[in-house]
């Protein structure tokens, strides 16, 4: 498949996708690494994913140059995704610490019990084009600091970064077979999903996918956890400080051309901040400076494909045809030197109602919604009432109304006062309703559990019988 840099248009790469075949030769790979990677003592995988996090920090400018080229988000932005997956190694150096179990002495008499977490052994992921190497590091360093094998399937889209890790893997001293990269599309997805050695699959990508892979995957035995998609709002107070907002807003909507599962998407003005917040955003967002991401000045770069940009502008002219306000109306941008790139300009809508589509489905691009509400509890029941629950932020200078609103809000991530609440790395991240399928959020202490089964053990090892056969259910005496 061709690639293309999507700031200038210009192909000249292309990426070899796998077909069931290719899936089979790495899953047999990493079939026969797993057991004495599996036995290799905690402490022994930490030091190489120790040594990893030292060649990701040594080559962080590296990785975070070839996600622009490939992926389209400016250089500032990319280096931040870097530095967020480190924090996910980071945590997972803390393996031997992290896996320990529990012990109980004399339960009962002479029985001692303990538990412990064992590895599952081959799992794989599947991971998007918006972020491709902080979202598959919420993966594999936990998976195989737990003692699995890890298949990693990324967008086909950008596909370098993920072979740049395994190269990096490699001279960290990891052993052949451990990590190993299948590029590839539907055909690859399906070949893992079927392959009965896959004991986990982990997606981060659009709902309609994500089900897909739950539904199959647990159709087969297989434990999975899929990421969808989002429709996150930020619900701005009357009482709140709008040149905070301004900025939240403009970074959060719009950053990464609004190609971001955490993006803000949705505006809720509540009682008479509307006004004076659309003001304030029409007159930011002129300044907005969109450019190829590669140049220092540019704030927000291009869209990840020809087609991904026409999908959002057919959002954006959906949008006027239902009648909402479009404010700013980016679709004739164009940059210079840069006219073949796939670029949109930031679109803000004003006055949607919750029956359009541009607020009903996830557009994935620099386009912002303002609804307004009359009261927090309207705020709150138009977004306990979307289909999607991944993230919302609130912006007020009233703890109570904050406190009340993060208890009440059916959403998996909430931020107060912050724009973007992405869990750190020892806690875990993940949306309700159909912004997740899968009992599990990933990474922090959650993707360890993922990775690892629970096994408790009880065991006696006393000369002294218990006089004779018990046909009663064992207590403790």
């Amino acid at each position: 498949m061709e690639l293309f840099n999507p700031a200038t248009g210009a192909g000249g790469a292309s990426v070899s996708l796998a077909g069931p075949e290719t899936v089979a030769l790495a899953i047999r790979g990493a079939a026969r690494a797993w057991p004495a990677w599996a036995e290799t003592p905690p402490v022994r995988r930490a030091r190489i994913l120790f040594r990893f996090k030292e060649l990701i920090e040594a080559h962080l400018d590296d990785l975070a140059a070839i996600i622009t080229r490939e992926q389209g988000k400016v250089m500032a932005d990319a280096r931040g995704e870097v530095q967020r997956g480190l924090e996910i190694i980071e945590f997972a150096c803390g393996m031997p610490h992290l896996l320990k179990g529990d012990y109980a002495d004399q339960v009962a008499t002479s029985i001692d019990q303990f538990s412990l977490r064992q590895p599952l052994g081959v799992v794989a992921g599947i991971t998007p084009f918006n972020f491709p190497v902080m979202v598959p590091m919420w993966m594999f360093p936990l998976a195989i600091g737990c003692g699995n094998t890890f298949i990693l399937k990324p967008s086909e889209r950008d596909p370098s970064a993920a072979l740049r890790m395994a190269e990096l893997l490699k001279q960290a001293g990891l052993p052949d077979g451990v990590f190993q990269v299948v590029q590839g599309d539907k055909s690859a997805v399906d070949a893992l999903i079927g392959a009965p050695e896959i004991e986990a699959l982990s997606f981060v990508g659009s709902t309609p996918i994500a089900e897909y892979i739950y539904a199959q995957g647990c159709a087969r035995g297989k434990r999975v956890q899929a990421l969808g998609g989002a429709k996150n709002h930020l619900v701005v107070m009357p009482d709140a400080d709008l040149a905070q907002v301004e900025d939240a807003l403009i970074g959060a909507a719009y950053g990464a051309a609004g190609e971001r599962c955490m993006a803000i998407s949705v505006a809720v003005a509540v009682g008479a901040a509307g006004d004076a917040l659309v003001a304030r955003l029409q007159q930011r967002l002129a300044r907005l400076r969109v450019g190829d991401g590669a140049d220092p000045a540019s704030e927000m770069g291009p869209l990840v494909t020809a087609v991904h940009r026409q999908r959002v502008l057919d959002y954006v002219n959906t949008g006027v045809a239902e009648g909402a306000s479009l404010v700013v109306d980016g679709r004739n941008l164009k940059v210079a030197g840069r006219e073949g790139g796939y670029f949109l300009g930031p679109c803000l809508f004003d006055n949607v109602r919750p029956g359009m589509r541009i607020y009903r489905e996830e557009i994935f691009g620099p386009v912002l919604s303002v609804v307004r509400a009359a009261t927090m509890d309207e705020a709150i029941a138009l977004i306990n009432a979307h289909e999607f629950g991944n993230g919302v932020a609130l912006y007020t200078a009233d703890g109570a109304s904050a406190r009340d609103f993060m208890r009440r809000v059916k959403i998996g991530m909430v931020g107060i006062n912050g724009p973007l609440p992405v869990p750190t790395a020892y806690f875990s991240f993940g949306g309700w309703k159909r912004s997740l399928f899968g009992d599990t959020h990933i990474y922090g202490m959650e993707g360890v559990r993922f990775y690892t089964r629970y096994k408790a053990v009880m065991q006696r090892w006393s000369d002294s019988g218990l006089g004779g056969a018990q046909f009663a259910m064992p207590t403790s005496r």
